[in-house]
């Protein structure tokens, strides 16, 4: 038997054998260790056991760099599983709010469900055969409002046939342009992808909006299987099928009560609009949905079960396209820590108030006023329940000063003054543009002109100015009016220093920007909170069992 204290090699075991190997002593003889030996054994002990601890080591080290590898590699794969594209491909003036007095900014996440029946798995799950290759439509659109000190949450929910103007986009993919046009907000998603949906909200609520990610029917099914099921309820028997005097539905049958949906079942309860009554109280139901995931996975130990979280991290991956900013396991994983942080007593969903569309009564348009004050809690990051007071965007901060002096005297300074008042539920208000140009004329600025151009919409008023060295002549023109400095623009749209009178400002010569006082939301948004689970969907008669 080759001895290892001669070759260096790990000695053979077996059942029959000794788990201590003859050794040799200095002077040739043999024994066991520690046999006689004085403390610390031979010189050949000592090497062996030398030996042992760097084969462990080496071990140790191979087990580690394998375990590592495999992490890395799985962590490769789930990376492969996104799918990416362009954050915006309209065109979108909304600017990235101010910090706090913290430093902190919230972060407006659009979620849009798609229809898209451009596979076999979705066109089974979605029906329509007949619709298989055509462009899909974003049937769900909502957005997800942290607030900057990541204390409260909103889920605000825009209806798919609410009538808008979606701006000119174009697709990255095809490169294909499309004309800005007023159509229903769920045809945005066609005319560009997912970048011209998110444009188009940024243009009709003057909240920028940081990333968008969307999902399919194929997508939604695998994900409330990973989720393991999400408690929902209907007050009387339902089912969604097709009447006589209504074709379609989305198959979803329960009896009354509470039930657990996952899977198909899931994707029936989010489709369902006839049964409910409305396409705003099906955007209730899918709030009641969500919230209650929500809760779900708050309640289930998702981030200390590796297999848990290996299953939903697969899910998601193969089920999301996000905006390629945030196209990484890592980043996706962050911005759900950062929901999972706020109470689910801090979350509030609701439908952005609407009113009937007067050119065709299955529309529906923004509720002027209403819909102004969502757009402005949201943009001012005040909350939505009467549980804090919110971050405040700008709030403890000192009014933001000029940074740049003006290029020339009031009166060599030129600007050109656009009249942009006009929205989905208002027309322009007349004669704004020449109005404010004849007060900004009054107040020394010779140079000021009305744009003719009719057909422009913001919902804010915003300086705008093409280059460094206009920047002093734009604020200078802004403080004169009482605009703040924070709606003074850089901007590639415009070729001198352009002042965009929004629907925010309809009359009137100077601004007296209303902030919203922390009183709650209008009534017609149909809010609920996250934490509660009592809500329960009542069924539209003709669909009763």
């Amino acid at each position: 038997m080759t001895q290892s204290g001669v070759r260096g090699e790990v000695p053979a075991v077996d059942d029959t054998m000794s788990l201590a190997p003859r050794t040799q002593d200095a002077s040739g003889g043999s024994g066991r260790p520690g046999g006689g030996r004085r403390a610390g054994g031979s010189k050949s002990n000592r090497r062996r056991r030398r030996r042992a601890l760097r084969w462990s080591a080496i071990v140790l080290s191979l087990a580690i760099l394998v375990t590592a590898g495999a992490g890395y590699l799985y962590y490769r794969h789930l990376n492969a599983n996104i799918q990416k594209g362009q954050r915006s491909s309209g065109d979108s003036k909304a600017q990235k709010s101010q910090p706090n007095a913290a430093g902190q900014t919230p972060l407006n996440i659009l979620l849009i469900g798609s229809d898209s029946r451009n596979s076999a798995e979705n066109v089974k799950l979605g029906g329509s055969r007949n619709n298989r290759g055509n462009p899909p439509l974003g049937d769900v659109q909502m957005l997800i409002h942290l607030s900057a000190d990541r204390k409260s949450a909103a889920l605000v929910s825009i209806p798919r046939d609410t009538r808008v103007s979606i701006p000119k986009c174009t697709d990255p993919g095809t490169g294909k342009t499309y004309p800005a046009t007023n159509d229903i907000i769920n045809t945005s998603l066609a005319r560009g992808g997912a970048g011209c949906t998110l444009a188009t909200w940024e243009n009709l609520t003057g909240v920028y909006i940081d990333h968008w990610m969307m999902i399919d029917f194929a997508g939604v099914v695998r994900m409330a299987d990973a989720i393991g099921g999400v408690d929902v309820c209907v007050r009387q028997n339902v089912w969604d099928h097709p009447t006589a005097a209504v074709p379609g539905g989305s198959g979803l049958k329960l009896t009354a009560g509470t039930h657990k949906v996952k899977g198909k079942q899931a994707l029936q309860w989010l489709r369902t609009r006839h049964a409910w009554g409305s396409d705003p109280l099906r955007a209730r139901a899918q709030h009641m949905y969500l919230n209650s995931m929500l809760r779900t996975l708050k309640q289930q130990s998702v981030f200390t079960d590796t297999g848990r979280l290996m299953d939903l991290a697969e899910a998601a991956t193969k089920s999301l396209k996000v905006s390629e900013e945030i196209g990484t396991v890592k980043k996706l994983y962050d911005l759900g820590m950062q929901l999972k942080s706020v109470p689910t007593d801090r979350i509030t969903s609701l439908t952005m108030p609407n009113v009937q569309d007067p050119r065709d009564s299955n529309h529906l348009l923004p509720d002027g006023a209403g819909a102004a004050k969502v757009w402005q809690m949201l943009r001012d990051d005040l909350p939505f329940d009467n549980k804090g007071k919110g971050s405040g965007g700008t709030k403890g901060k000192p009014a933001k000063e000029a940074t740049q002096a003006p290029s020339a005297p009031d009166d060599r300074i030129g600007v050109l003054v656009q009249n942009a008042t006009g929205s989905a539920t208002l027309a322009p208000a007349a004669g704004r543009a020449g109005e404010v140009a004849q007060e900004l004329v009054r107040k020394g600025f010779a140079e000021a002109a009305k744009d003719t151009t009719a057909g422009l919409s913001e919902g804010r008023t915003v300086v705008r100015y093409p280059s460094a060295d206009l920047e002093g002549d734009a604020q200078r023109i802004a403080k004169s009016l009482g605009i703040p400095l924070s709606s003074v623009q850089r901007s590639t749209d415009v070729s001198g220093v352009t002042l965009v009178v929004g629907a925010d400002w309809r009359t009137g010569t100077s601004y007296r920007q209303s902030k919203p006082k922390d009183d709650g939301l209008p009534n017609s948004t149909d809010s609920i909170n996250g934490s509660d689970s009592s809500q329960c969907m009542d069924v539209y008669a003709p669909y009763r069992w």
